[in-house]
């Protein structure tokens, strides 16, 4: 997070499960985004593994992905809902000023 700040990277972060069918069904396309759109900073988050830190986004559904600016929410998605994934990153992406792309 202190890296994307530093460096003004929109952060994704996925909040997942390794149980979690849903996760499993969108975690290859979310790999594809991340490779498609390296101005972006791509994190998964196993709620398992870090429960404490999970509990303080309050998260409640897994997947569950957020959408930060600076280290503020700017957009949050529950659900593995694919089309809505990708259009919400490119909504992100679109609204990156040119010069930082």
């Amino acid at each position: 997070m202190e890296e994307a700040k530093r460096d003004g990277k929109i952060v994704i972060a996925n909040f997942s499960a390794t149980w979690c069918g849903p996760c499993k069904m969108i975690a290859p396309l979310y790999r594809e985004l991340s490779e498609q759109y390296p101005s972006l900073m791509f994190l998964v988050v196993d709620v398992d593994e870090l429960t404490d830190f999970s509990t303080s986004w309050d998260i409640k559904a897994t997947p569950t992905f957020f959408f930060l600016r600076d280290g503020q929410q700017i957009d949050k998605l529950v659900g593995a809902n694919k089309p809505e994934l990708q259009k919400k990153i490119v909504a992100v992406v679109d609204s990156i000023p040119v010069s930082e792309k």
